[in-house]
């Protein structure tokens, strides 16, 4: 480790795409700082290693964050301490420098930091004063239209001055830390993920000893179903949103030189205190036995599908525009417009069967320049055309912008109608298939150009929402820590 520190668009105005909070707006999950710690809205812990044995503190820590022409600051202050009378302060102020690569939809990032303090006093007396602390985070975030997934690599070096009584006399002298890891996340409309994994070499007159944390910050918003306890009354139950937020550490060390503790494994966890919204009724008369409405009510109540009518036709047919609508209000992808500068500029549909007055145009017009949907021809969008399986899969896996895990053309598929698929689907289905998205019929047949029925179109939606909420979660933390 010592060696490596040493050594075409559819439309010309433009849109502005964001994620927004249901509610009010939430932070993404963020590992706050690099020394493997985690907080609460209460307090924030973390175990610390330089004595040459675990010490664990806890207090207060701050965050802030704030971005100013392409350029992000990030101040973290600790005040912490133990029930043994061992303190620790720290103040550490990153600069990161943000590269935006229009053209490829993906951001770089570059960090160092900008100002360091950081000071730890035992209960005897020993301080550890950090003198010099080097510092370098390189990162990509592929920004596609569903969710942000991103990736970055640290390396860094921290020299403390230790200070120390031994007997009558004071020792000085220098304990350097060698870092290197990396992070991994992702954030959505329905959650996000930060996971940071780094190696720490600490080495001191009495040796060197190895740490390697493993820390995750995870928020979710999770549907969940309230039952209506009284009888007498018009509705008998609801769904609510429920956010969650949850951090887990694990710090594995080996100190050959301490006799009583030479390896050994530390876990710390805290949970945030949850979030409830109550969201609306669903009333549809014609949905009570069918086997979709469990999903027609969740996407009903989310917003997601705004029937004014009673009847929601569950087996009718889903058109494309509803569905392109519904996509797009799953993961709240709006579009914001720069005003005409001239007023005489009015503003025309993209397609001729596009009203831009419909509140929804939006929607599709979002989607339109992601590039996740595509309209039948340079006139028509296909708003009222019955879609297909096929169509409405390739629509969500272009989302999550997932299309390029598929093999390289050539393949074929597990499915017995694979000849049926449409050439333009054919990564969709596959990827949607390995993601659990999608299921073949009894007969193994994905039956890609089979009309999607309004109750089959719901069921796909709230699996797609269950994987930007849950399985995104489980590969991004769960699968990369081994939490249970």
């Amino acid at each position: 480790m010592k060696n490596q520190l040493m050594k075409k668009p559819i439309v010309t105005l433009m849109a502005l795409f964001l994620i927004l909070s249901l509610g009010t707006n939430e932070a993404s999950a963020k590992v706050p700082d690099f020394n493997g710690g985690i907080l609460d809205e209460y307090s924030y812990e973390e175990v610390f290693f330089l004595s040459g044995s675990p010490i664990t503190f806890t207090g207060k820590a701050t965050v802030t964050e704030k971005e100013s022409k392409n350029q992000l600051t990030s101040t973290y202050k600790f005040n912490l301490s133990n029930q043994y009378g061992d303190k620790l302060t720290r103040s550490v102020v990153y600069i990161t420098d943000l590269t935006t690569h229009v053209k490829k939809n993906q951001t770089t990032a570059q960090t160092t930091v900008k100002s360091y303090s950081e000071k730890v006093t035992l209960a005897d007396k020993t301080t550890f004063t950090l003198d010099d602390y080097q510092f370098s985070q390189g990162s990509v975030i592929d920004n596609r239209p569903a969710t942000d997934y991103y990736s970055g690599n640290i390396i860094a070096r921290k020299i403390y001055k230790r200070s120390q009584k031994i007997g009558r006399e004071t020792i000085n002298d220098l304990i350097t830390v060698y870092m290197e890891g990396n992070n991994v996340g992702y954030k959505n409309f329905w959650g996000s993920t930060d996971t940071q994994l780094i190696d720490y070499e600490i080495d001191s007159p009495q040796g060197t000893s190895f740490v390697s944390s493993k820390v995750s910050d995870s928020k979710s918003r999770v549907l969940e179903y309230e039952k209506h306890i009284p009888s007498l009354s018009s509705f008998v139950g609801g769904h609510s949103v429920v956010s969650k937020s949850n951090m887990v550490a694990e710090y594995d060390y080996q100190i050959p030189f301490n006799p009583y503790n030479t390896t050994g494994t530390a876990y710390i966890n805290k949970d945030k205190t949850p979030t409830i919204e109550r969201l609306i009724v669903p009333k549809f008369r014609d949905i009570e036995k069918h086997w979709s409405k469990p999903n027609i009510e969740k996407l009903y109540s989310l917003g997601i599908f705004d029937e004014t009518s009673n009847f929601f036709s569950p087996d009718a047919a889903m058109k494309k525009d509803l569905f392109t609508v519904a996509v797009a209000k799953a993961v709240d992808l709006r579009v914001l417009e720069e005003k005409p500068k001239n007023k005489k500029n009015i503003r025309k549909a993209l397609f001729s069967d596009l009203d831009i007055n419909d509140p929804n145009y939006v929607y599709i017009e979002s989607a339109l320049n992601k590039e996740i949907v595509t309209p039948v021809n340079a006139d028509i969008f296909g708003a009222n055309k019955s879609i297909t399986r096929a169509e409405a899969v390739t629509i969500i896996i272009r989302s999550l912008g997932l299309e390029g895990r598929a093999p390289t053309p050539g393949y074929t598929t597990k499915f017995i109608d694979d000849n049926k698929i449409p050439k333009s689907a054919k990564d969709s289905i596959y990827v949607a298939s390995e993601l659990g998205l999608i299921d073949p019929d009894r007969k193994n047949r994905i039956n890609p150009n089979e009309v999607l029925t309004r109750g089959k179109a719901s069921q796909l939606l709230v699996r797609y929402m269950n994987f930007l909420e849950s399985d995104l979660k489980q590969n991004y933390r769960d699968d990369m820590i081994n939490f249970n």
